[in-house]
């Protein structure tokens, strides 16, 4: 389960800057700060066996694995981290030498986004209806929805 621990909207500036020493995950989601749960073993499974495919047809480089986050559109600042994302050229050199690899809104969308969804409503919810609606006005061509069994 997830939870939200900021009280008052968090600007990307602010949201970049809480959550650079943190060990922990987050997404920005409306200007709160949200807890990413860790992944089953389940989803992380699938997660590694598609980036095992996508080797076979993208560069090493121009993959991300859990580690890219992407700025989109909300009611307020959101910021979503994919569990994989297939740069373009321009996506992967705009945040070439950046110390923190986030795809801001003034940075070409990356080719595709792939999200493995977890178990339970809100989880289905987020990914099916919230991310989808964020991703393609964000003007990524692709986005992929896995459902674990």
């Amino acid at each position: 389960m997830t939870s939200a621990i900021s009280v008052r909207p968090l600007t990307l500036k602010q949201y970049l800057s809480a959550t650079s020493e943190l060990d922990t995950r987050y997404e920005l989601f409306n200007g709160t700060l949200v807890e990413m749960p860790p992944e089953s073993d389940e989803n992380n499974d699938i997660a590694k066996r598609l980036l095992i495919a996508l080797l076979k047809y993208f560069p090493v480089e121009l993959i991300a694995y859990k580690d890219t986050e992407i700025e989109v559109s909300g009611q307020r600042v959101s910021c979503r981290i994919p569990d994989l994302l297939v740069h373009s050229e321009a996506s992967k050199a705009a945040i070439a030498g950046t110390k923190r690899a986030t795809i801001t809104h003034d940075m070409p969308p990356p080719l595709l986004v792939i999200e493995v969804v977890s178990p339970g409503q809100t989880n289905r919810d987020r990914d099916y209806r919230y991310k989808h609606t964020e991703y393609m006005a964000r003007g990524i061509a692709e986005y992929w929805i896995i459902g674990a069994t």
